[in-house]
C-alpha cells in the first residue's frame, strides 16, 4: 500500500552571546514559538515568521516527492544571552515527545542556528541533534540547516546525515539552502547515505571579517564552493560566533560526499589548508568614533559629499547586544550633525512615554531609564514626538524580505536635530522599512546610524555603496574587538585574541 513519505520539521534558533542577559520563554513567545497544528498553520502563511529555509524546504519537497510534514516545534528569537536551561530542557522534552508521537518517520529536517548555549550547557544544539537521532534510529535520514555563524561540535555532525550551512553574509541564501536540504532529503529517501568530514581551525573570526562579498572569508567561501559538485554534495564553511564562548568555537569546514569518506576528508583538508594560509587576515579594521562622526558632520555640511552609514557594530541586536547604546547619538547631537538619523533604538519605556504624550509633544527624553548598565547608559535630551506606529511591518529587502516583524510600539523622535526611531521589541536594524514606515526618506538623509553588524548591507545597498559604510569602533556587547571580552571556554590559543597560534595539522 502506497504511503506518503513522512518528514518531521523542528528547530530552535538562537544565537547566544554569553555576555548578554538570559533568553527566556517570554523572549521566544514575543517572536516565534509554535508547535504541532499551530506550527502547521504558520507554515501555510505567505508572510510568516517561520524561517525562510524551512519554508523553502517544504515548498521544494512539495515539488519533488509525495510527502507529508509532521510539524514538531519551531522557536526563533533575536540573538541574545544563553537560553534559560530549564526552559531549554522543557523544550527538548516537548520535542522528544512530539517526535515519538509522530513515528513512524521517513526523515527529519532540523532548522537551527547552531550557536546556542544554555545557562548550564555549552552545546544544546548537539543535545537536539542527538535526541532526534535517538528517537528516529540510525537509519532515518536527518538533514540540518545552520547559520554560517554556528559553532559546530563533532557530535552535531555525527548525529545527522548532512549539515547545510548558509553561504552568504549578509544572509540572503536561506531559500537556496532550504532547497538544497530538500534535494538532499529526497536523495536520501531513495537510499543515498552521505559521509562527512569536519576540520576546525584555531581561528575565531570577528563578525565584521565574515562578509562574503570581499575579504578573507569571501575568498575562502569561493575556494570551498568551487570544490562542491559531483561526488562532493556539500561544502559548509562556518565562521562561528565568538561571543558564545565555547570549546567548539573555531573556523569550521564540513565536507560531505555522497559516499566516499576518504574524499570528503581530503577535500576538507585542502580547504582547511587554504584557510590557514590566510588566517592573519581575520583582523577587524574599525573607524574610531570621533573620526566617524566627523565624516557624518562633513556629509551634512557638504551636499557634494556622499551620504554615509555609521554601522554601530558593537551594539548589534543580531549579535546579542541591547540595541540601546548612546555613544553615537550623543556625539552626533554634540557635533550638531545635519540630516542625521538613527535606528532602531530599543527602549520600551521611552517609546511608551512618547506614545502617551502623542504626536507633536515636546518633552525631556530619558534614554535607558530602566536598569542602565555600563553599555546602556542613561542619557537625557530634548525631544519632539514626530510619529507613532504599532511596529507591525513586513520586511522589504535582504535578510528580512517578506518576513512579518513586530517591533512593538514604535515612535519617531526628533532629538535635538537627530531623527531617532525608538522601538519596544529588540530587533536588528537590517531593513529600510524600519525608517520608511516612520516617514524618513533614506535617500534624503546625509548620515544614518544603523544598529547592525552586517545584514543592513543587503537591505540598504540600494541607497549606500560599500564605500559609504563606516564600521564604527564604539563600546558594546557585540564589539568585534574580541580582546575586550573575558572569554572562559574558547580553545586557546586562538586568533585574533592570541597572536601566536599553531594549527597542529599544518
Amino acid at each position: 500500500m502506497f504511503r506518503k513519505k513522512r518528514i518531521a520539521l523542528l528547530g530552535l534558533m538562537l544565537e547566544s552571546n554569553s555576555f548578554a542577559p538570559v533568553t527566556g520563554r517570554d523572549d521566544f513567545l514575543s517572536r516565534l514559538y509554535v508547535a504541532g497544528l499551530e506550527m502547521a498553520e504558520e507554515l501555510r502563511k505567505d508572510e510568516s515568521k517561520i524561517p525562510a529555509e524551512m519554508h523553502s524546504f517544504c515548498a521544494t519537497m512539495d515539488r519533488s516527492v509525495e510527502w507529508e510534514a509532521a510539524p514538531i516545534l519551531i522557536g526563533l528569537v533575536e540573538a541574545g544571552g544563553p537560553i534559560d536551561h530549564d526552559f531549554f530542557a522543557q523544550t527538548l522534552e516537548d520535542m522528544k515527545a512530539r517526535l515519538e508521537a509522530a513515528m513512524p518517520l521517513d526523515g527529519v529536517y532540523i532548522c537551527n542556528h547552531g550557536a546556542m548555549i544554555t545557562t548550564r550547557d555549552r552545546d544544546p544544539d548537539g543535545k537536539i541533534f542527538e535526541m532526534t537521532r535517538s528517537v528516529v534510529g540510525k537509519d532515518c535520514p536527518i538533514v540540518a540547516t545552520l547559520d554560517l555563524h554556528g559553532n559546530v561540535s563533532d557530535r552535531m555532525v555525527a548525529a545527522v546525515n548532512l549539515v547545510v550551512a548558509y553561504q552568504t553574509n549578509p544572509h540572503v541564501d536561506m531559500v537556496a539552502r532550504g532547497r538544497e536540504a530538500a534535494f538532499a532529503m529526497t536523495s536520501m529517501l531513495s537510499g543515498l547515505r552521505p559521509a562527512s568530514a569536519v576540520i576546525r581551525l584555531p581561528v575565531c573570526p570577528p563578525t565584521v571579517t565574515l562578509l562574503t562579498d570581499k575579504g578573507p572569508y569571501a575568498d575562502l567561501m569561493r575556494y570551498g564552493q568551487a570544490r562542491s559538485g559531483g561526488e562532493i554534495m556539500n561544502v559548509s564553511i562556518l565562521g562561528g560566533f565568538a561571543y558564545a564562548d565555547t570549546a567548539k568555537n573555531g573556523l569550521c569546514i564540513i565536507v560531505t560526499a555522497r559516499s566516499d569518506h576518504a574524499l570528503a576528508e581530503a577535500v576538507a583538508r585542502d580547504i582547511a589548508e587554504f584557510a590557514w594560509r590566510d588566517y592573519r587576515r581575520y583582523d577587524p579594521h574599525l573607524t574610531p568614533l570621533d573620526e566617524a562622526v566627523a565624516k557624518a558632520v562633513a556629509a551634512g555640511q557638504d551636499p557634494s559629499l556622499p551620504a554615509v552609514i555609521l554601522a554601530d557594530v558593537a551594539d548589534n541586536p543580531g549579535g546579542g547586544a541591547n540595541g540601546n547604546t548612546t555613544w553615537l547619538l550623543e556625539a552626533l547631537i554634540k557635533a550638531r550633525a545635519n540630516g542625521a538619523a538613527l535606528g532602531i533604538f530599543n527602549d520600551p519605556a521611552l517609546a511608551r512615554e512618547a506614545m502617551e504624550l502623542g504626536e507633536g509633544a515636546r518633552f525631556r527624553a530619558v534614554f535607558n531609564r530602566v536598569e542602565p548598565d555600563k553599555f546602556s547608559r542613561r542619557f537625557e535630551a530634548n525631544a519632539t514626538v514626530m510619529r507613532i506606529r504599532d511596529g507591525d511591518c513586513v520586511g522589504r529587502r535582504g535578510f528580512y524580505a517578506n518576513r512579518r516583524l513586530d517591533l512593538g510600539t514604535t515612535v519617531l523622535l526628533d532629538v535635538e536635530g537627530v531623527k531617532v526611531v525608538v522601538i519596544s521589541i529588540r530587533t536588528q536594524c537590517a531593513d529600510p522599512v524600519f525608517f520608511e514606515m516612520m516617514g524618513i526618506g533614506i535617500s534624503k538623509a546625509r548620515s544614518i546610524v544603523i544598529k547592525s553588524r552586517g545584514h543592513f548591507r543587503a537591505g540598504f545597498d540600494e541607497f549606500f555603496g560599500p564605500d559609504q559604510v563606516i564600521e564604527v569602533d564604539a563600546p558594546g556587547l557585540s564589539s568585534p574587538v574580541l580582546t575586550r571580552f573575558d572569554f572562559k571556554f574558547l580553545p586557546r590559543p586562538i586568533f585574533p585574541i592570541d597572536r601566536d597560534v599553531v594549527w597542529p595539522r599544518a
